[in-house]
């Protein structure tokens, strides 16, 4: 969709501005565009957030192991990224990645050493129940696909599951990155998908007072969560829980 055609001030309408990546392709075809999303990730630093947030936390308290889940996990580049953080803190911990795509988790577990011992599972986050309590839910570049009522009820299902707290790790909307990134792409020669997807998450991605009306639908007063900024043009939302 052109840039002329988007009011930046509004959520595109998921259904209507879709991305190839959610539409059905070969394996193939979705691991290329993975692959190049996780270089895109490393190269912008783009677990930084998340790693922050963990890092505030003191995770030794929460006894041993510590359960991490991602929900909408694709490639699994963020839950790779955690272990090796955990690890280098002698931080035991026991992770999940939860992906909608038996493709997708088919890809991750490829793409993982193995000497891990990440879990990766496939189903539809809203009809899942851990076997266990999990101590932290983390999602990252998964918000944006979704509409808002189920970003509502995803707030709500991390609420409901997780013990410690919660971390949405997501873009900043906004007609600068939505062309800057468009722009680099192409100048990478990234996969298609990736040239066409970039901006439209951008377009489909947040601003703080999204975030704000979000976490109030889904029953939260601002108290209860922080939202932080990253660069580059990246929005986070962090939920720690009172013991």
């Amino acid at each position: 969709m052109p840039s002329d055609a988007l009011d930046f001030r509004f959520r595109a309408n998921v259904a209507e501005l879709t991305e190839f990546m959610d539409e059905p392709c070969s394996r193939e075809e979705l691991r290329a565009c993975l692959s190049d999303l996780a270089r895109v990730n490393r190269w912008f630093r783009s677990h930084r957030p998340t790693l922050d947030w963990l890092e505030s936390l003191d995770l030794r308290q929460l006894g041993e192991p510590v359960i991490i889940l991602d929900v909408g996990c694709g490639y699994g580049d963020m839950l790779r990224r955690v272990e090796r953080w955990a690890r280098t803190r002698g931080i035991a911990v026991e992770l999940c990645g939860l992906d909608l795509n038996p493709d997708a988790i088919g890809i991750a577990e490829e793409a993982t050493a193995p000497e891990s011992r990440i879990r990766w599972m496939a189903g539809d986050v809203f009809e899942y129940e851990p076997d266990r309590p999990v101590h932290l839910v983390i999602n990252s570049l998964f918000a944006h696909h979704l509409e808002d009522a189920d970003v509502v009820r995803l707030l709500q299902w991390m609420e409901a599951h997780a013990l410690t707290g919660w971390f949405v790790n997501d873009l900043f909307r906004a007609p600068i990155p939505y062309h800057l990134f468009g722009w680099f792409a192409r100048l990478m020669r990234l996969h298609p998908f990736v040239r066409h997807d970039g901006p439209v998450s951008f377009a489909r991605a947040f601003q703080p007072q999204d975030w704000h009306t979000l976490c109030a639908s889904a029953g939260f007063s601002e108290s209860d969560y922080r939202i932080v900024s990253h660069k580059p043009a990246r929005l986070c939302v962090a939920r720690r829980k009172t013991p």
